[in-house]
């Protein structure tokens, strides 16, 4: 298991939720993530060194290193 951290702007963006099925969704990803940090797709170009999992519209993008992951963004699909 891994030390699982939250930017503000993942804190931000995960408090707008209002939806209580897709913050349980978000939630049930954190745990899979903190028990398995390399679960999420490896990204490249600008986010090279980052990771993200999709959560159905949205993705969560990840930071994984040094046995810590800082949870970074919650972003729709679309807003890439």
């Amino acid at each position: 298991m891994v030390e699982l951290g939250f930017s503000r702007n993942f804190k931000n963006q995960f408090g707008k939720i209002k939806n209580k099925q897709f913050k349980q969704a978000i939630n049930k990803q954190l745990r899979k993530i903190e028990l398995h940090p390399e679960i999420g797709k490896p990204l490249t170009g600008f986010r090279k060194g980052t990771r993200e999992v999709y959560v159905s519209p949205h993705r969560l993008s990840y930071l994984y290193e040094n046995n810590r992951v800082l949870m970074l963004d919650v972003y729709h699909k679309d807003e890439q």
